[in-house]
């Protein structure tokens, strides 16, 4: 597959009219004992990187490129393809955010999505954003399980139907019923999430007997958890594949784990997949299942066959959208590209660069004030509490509803002024983009915790800053813990945030990242952070300041 990355496709801009499945359909036309090429390509979990990172990888004008590429190969040996897509385009780039994913949306409709996955975070913003999103959007939106409450009725479509050389395919989509747990209740109050199990088999049932599909594909933004072990997470794709009968859905295009779905062996996850390395997707109960990881990382590719109402798959490949590998040169680490460049398709470049400057202008505007010095220098908040490393911590216990927050001093990259304070700021206090997860352990379990990272030493990156909890720490053990100013029952369950880079064991914290009750967000640091300065600036500086909640001895 390497070979291919090195064509040069020279494509007008004539060409960008997205490609969409055909609606309007009549009974299957294909023909018996003749062999079909169908292509599924796909994505998901965007998240605003509709640009290019500062190493030159990814974007979406590079990846028009290389679907221009892959349908002209597609086409060329006489077979067609469906672009689709696992949803969560929104939030994650404050130059998207800031925009509402405007140039996303309207990417996708450039690049030829043919449908996509409504994801949680497309809940983010007030339903009103989500009707605007559809209006840029020239793909429908799909989720059978979310429902008006009002009503009773389905909010979104649930399916469409498309039709490629007389072959009939229904695509049904699917959202995580976590949404209901980690959106916004104020932008979410009116819907309700139901079983997308449930609801997959009842729409099954009725496309049977109305539609008649010869195939039937999931786009899904319900996660993959390696044989079906979701943890504190919502069931995802491997549970609904075995829910289903046997082959109901022939192919899940998944998303929400963010993880590129190759396989070792039955129910075994390829942890050590790299990019460029062979695929094999997972297969359960008669379904294949697929995730690209993330951010347009990758495109992913799975070649079929269809003859006589049969579906077979050749060949999966996850093709890199120019990632690179760091490697040394005379001593010295180098980013070098994985496969062959793939040329930025030079309209599409063009019609998203004024989003970018525009995103960039915006980072300028005041989102906030402050009365004084937040404190984030190296030399402080590495050695002691501090009412930025606070007040960090408190944006993550109140955005995740947890009981208390550890936020590691390392993420905390400077000082905020007295005065206007504005995204620009709050980029530089948090540049790393790490997730805020939440935990739920019992009383016993936080204790554990609390003994390896309250104790972590001074003038390291992994000093805790805290919110929410009490305590002292004495001879490398914590004592008189409190959580919102209750002593700590070991019996009891509590949840608590902590980055995402140290819930997978950054900086010598426990690894909790497998623990059954962890969440993965989605919400970037940086994001909650700027959204909680607005909401409540002006900030007192002085509310946040360390009050002997942590005593040292």
């Amino acid at each position: 597959m390497k070979g291919f990355l090195s064509v040069k496709v020279a494509v007008s801009a004539a060409l960008l009219v997205a490609i969409t499945g055909c609606s309007t359909l009549s009974e299957p036309t294909w023909q018996e004992d003749t062999t079909y090429k169908l292509t599924v390509l796909h994505t998901n979990d965007h998240h605003g990187r509709f640009w290019q990172n500062k190493y030159g990888e990814y974007g979406m004008a590079a990846r028009k490129t290389l679907l221009d590429q892959l349908r002209a190969e597609v086409k060329a040996e006489g077979g067609s393809v469906l672009l689709l897509s696992g949803g969560d385009i929104n939030t994650g780039v404050p130059e998207s955010d800031l925009q509402d994913a405007e140039p996303d949306f309207k990417g996708m409709s450039l690049l030829g999505y043919d449908a996509m996955a409504l994801g949680n975070h497309e809940f983010d913003n007030p339903l009103d954003v989500l009707a605007k999103q559809q209006g840029w959007a020239n793909f429908p939106m799909l989720s059978a399980n979310i429902y008006d409450k009002a009503t009773g009725e389905r909010k979104f479509e649930a399916y469409k139907i498309f039709n490629k050389q007389g072959i009939k395919i229904a695509v049904i989509g699917l959202t995580t019923e976590d949404t209901a747990k980690i959106g916004n209740p104020e932008f979410i109050g009116d819907i309700e999430f139901r079983d997308p199990k449930v609801e997959a088999k009842k729409v099954i049932a009725e496309l049977r007997a109305n539609e008649k599909p010869d195939l039937i594909f999931a786009a899904t933004h319900m996660g993959h958890y390696e044989n079906g072990n979701n943890g504190g997470n919502a069931p995802g794709d491997v549970a609904l594949a075995r829910f289903l009968g046997e082959g109901d859905l022939d192919m899940i295009v998944g998303g929400h784990s963010q993880e590129p779905v190759c396989m070792e062996g039955p129910n075994v996850a390829n942890k050590s997949f790299k990019p460029g390395d062979e695929c094999k997707p997972d297969f359960q109960n008669g379904t294949w299942l697929v995730q690209a990881h993330e951010w347009g990382k990758y495109v992913g590719k799975a070649d079929y066959e269809f003859k006589n109402g049969e579906l077979n798959l050749v060949s999966y490949n996850l093709i890199p959208v120019n990632l690179k590998k760091k490697i040394k040169v005379d001593g010295k680490k180098k980013r070098v590209l994985i496969q062959d460049e793939i040329a930025q398709d030079p309209a599409v470049l063009e019609f998203l660069k004024p989003y970018q400057d525009k995103g960039q202008d915006e980072l300028m505007v005041k989102i906030a004030k402050s009365n004084g010095k937040l404190e984030g220098d190296r030399g402080v908040v590495r050695f002691k509490q501090t009412n930025l490393g606070r007040l960090i911590a408190t944006s993550h216990m109140e955005r995740a509803k947890a009981d208390f927050a550890v936020m590691n001093s390392g993420g905390v990259r400077d000082s905020i002024e007295e005065g206007d304070i504005t995204y620009k700021d709050v980029l530089t206090v948090q540049p790393f983009a790490n997730i805020v997860t939440v935990t739920e352990m019992s009383g016993s379990e936080v204790l554990d915790y609390l003994n390896v990272v309250a104790t972590k030493p001074i003038d390291s990156g992994a000093y805790a800053q805290f919110a929410g909890i009490s305590m002292t720490v004495s001879n490398g053990k914590v004592s008189d813990v409190k959580i919102g100013g209750k002593a700590l029952d070991t019996s009891a369950k509590y949840q608590f945030t902590v980055p995402s880079y140290n819930a997978a064991g950054g900086d010598g914290y426990p690894k909790i990242s497998g623990h059954p009750g962890h969440v993965n967000t989605g919400f970037v640091d940086a994001e909650v952070l700027k959204d909680y300065l607005e909401m409540n600036s002006p900030i007192d500086v002085n509310a946040y300041a360390p009050k002997g909640e942590m005593v040292y001895k």
